[in-house]
């Protein structure tokens, strides 16, 4: 795009640290954002993301936070703002068929299209024991990260990386591959490459409950669960007596150093024990996590405490 020609307009729909990303990406690469769309962050969750709204405030570019994207004021207003393109950049709600009929429209999907459709990509990825994972732009239809891929990066996931570390990966990934495609979405020469929905899956949002521990799964699905929910996520949980215990940091035995292999787990029950003074997971398969820091109803708890509680369970 040459200086003589108008700048392309843009609607963003977006939130979280790859709303916040993306959006400077466009500001960097001359694109006049008219209005952002984004979310009000909610009271119970817990808010370790950087904030769009505190980004167009910096910048001056116009948000709302509409409640309902269906709405037709919400409408209205995309339409008014006259965009030549419409992003979604982790916006959380479906954008229904009306507003895509506005402009063309990408979205920013945090997974290598078409693994990992849907909610939670990312930890969909480490709870599935993926060992690549990456970001991809690609066109936006009524049904969800369907439409024709325009960019991906990829990014490894390496065996003890949690879920927040892997996002931190994703970020930077979503990032690189919107700069990289951005002259050519603004030219209108960005490739169209085919989503094969055969390949891949679709995967539901997850909610807190989803990390309690069963703990006569395999080793290594108890740690991938640790991995995928970990601390800023909920974290992975086990229940005794009515106290809730949510492991913060484990590493599967051995992995790593000053770690004590499959030592007399296979005469343990499958649950939390202490062993010489050390916190571990007891699995289904005799192998165990050793588990680092551990809270029980939200306070941090150690080994001679757990023990402590243990024994009088006898």
């Amino acid at each position: 795009m040459s200086d003589l020609e108008p700048r392309k307009r843009a609607v963003v729909f977006g939130y979280h640290n790859v709303g916040v990303r993306c959006l400077k990406v466009l500001l960097a690469g001359g694109v006049d954002v008219a209005l952002v769309v984004t979310h009000e962050d909610s009271a119970s969750e817990n808010i370790w993301f950087e904030s769009v709204i505190s980004l167009c405030e910096t910048e001056g570019i116009p948000y709302i936070t509409p409640a309902d994207a269906r709405s037709p004021e919400l409408l209205a207003q995309v339409q008014a703002a006259k965009p030549d393109l419409m992003f979604s950049f982790y916006y959380r709600n479906m954008l229904p068929a009306e507003l895509l009929a506005v402009a063309p429209a990408f979205n920013m999907h945090g997974s290598l299209l078409p693994e990992y459709r849907g909610r939670a990509p990312v930890n969909w990825a480490v709870l599935h024991g993926a060992t690549v994972t990456g970001a991809t732009l690609h066109e936006m239809t009524v049904k969800p990260d369907a439409g024709a891929i325009v960019a991906q990066m990829e990014v490894p996931i390496l065996p003890d990386d949690t879920a927040h570390e892997v996002f931190g990966k994703v970020q930077v990934a979503a990032e690189q591959a919107l700069w990289r495609v951005l002259p050519s979405l603004l030219d209108g020469t960005a490739p169209r490459l085919h989503n094969d929905l055969n390949k891949g899956g679709y995967f539901g949002g997850r909610k807190p409950e989803d990390g309690r521990i069963d703990w006569f799964w395999p080793a290594q699905h108890v740690y991938n669960l640790h991995r995928a929910v970990a601390p800023p996520y909920p974290g992975a949980f086990t229940d005794i007596d009515g106290v809730r215990y949510v492991i913060q940091r484990a590493r599967i035995t051995g992995t790593g150093h000053g770690n004590f292999g499959n030592v007399v787990s296979l005469s343990l029950p499958p649950g939390l024990t202490v062993v010489d003074n050390c916190i571990f997971g007891v699995c289904g398969d005799g192998r165990m996590l050793t588990i680092s820091a551990l809270t029980a109803d939200g306070e941090p708890i150690t080994a001679e405490q757990l023990a402590i509680r243990l024994a009088a369970r006898t």
